[in-house]
């Protein structure tokens, strides 16, 4: 089974950050190579959100380079962490991941991230598991920065824009 976890911190607050994970229903979102699909939008809360994923994946499996996986997420607290479970391919593969906002206070937070993830079949785990989730995790850091970076970024403007000059 590997496990991979980061940590990096955003000039913005935690319930900023929750919105834009929780508080928005575009159906697809896109991050460069990354498309999230939500297919269910769960509770109030977002308990229960499935969605579908469509990543980079080595081209030695064969997918076209594609990866793909079925999400759902639980142990949803408000403005505070989440998990999610998962089943992927290629490399038919099951996931999970947290993650958890930490108040820093004067408008920062710390994001953490850890995954685990594990090849059904035994002998793939053995052959392939360690670099397709590498691969796969490479960038995570990264992307998922800069991309709340920019999603707090517009969210600000979008709001400053409604409220006016003045």
């Amino acid at each position: 089974m590997q496990d991979h976890a980061f940590s990096f911190e955003v000039a913005a607050t935690r319930e900023e950050i929750w919105s834009l994970f929780w508080g928005r229903r575009q159906r697809v979102v896109e991050h460069g190579d990354v498309r999230i699909e939500y297919l269910h939008w769960g509770d109030a809360t977002g308990e229960g959100r499935i969605r579908h994923c469509r990543f980079r994946v080595p081209r030695y499996l064969l997918s076209g380079g594609v990866g793909r996986s079925w999400e759902w997420l639980t142990e949803v607290k408000p403005c505070e962490s989440w998990r999610y479970d998962a089943v992927g391919k290629p490399l038919y593969s099951r996931a999970t991941g947290w993650t958890r906002l930490e108040d820093l206070g004067g408008g920062r937070t710390r994001i953490h991230f850890r995954e685990t993830y594990e090849a059904f079949n035994p002998l793939l785990r053995w052959l392939l598991e360690k670099h397709v989730h590498a691969f796969i995790s490479r960038d995570n850091d990264r992307i998922m920065k800069a991309a709340i970076e920019a999603g707090v970024a517009h969210a600000r403007t979008a709001r400053a824009a409604r409220q006016g000059p003045g």
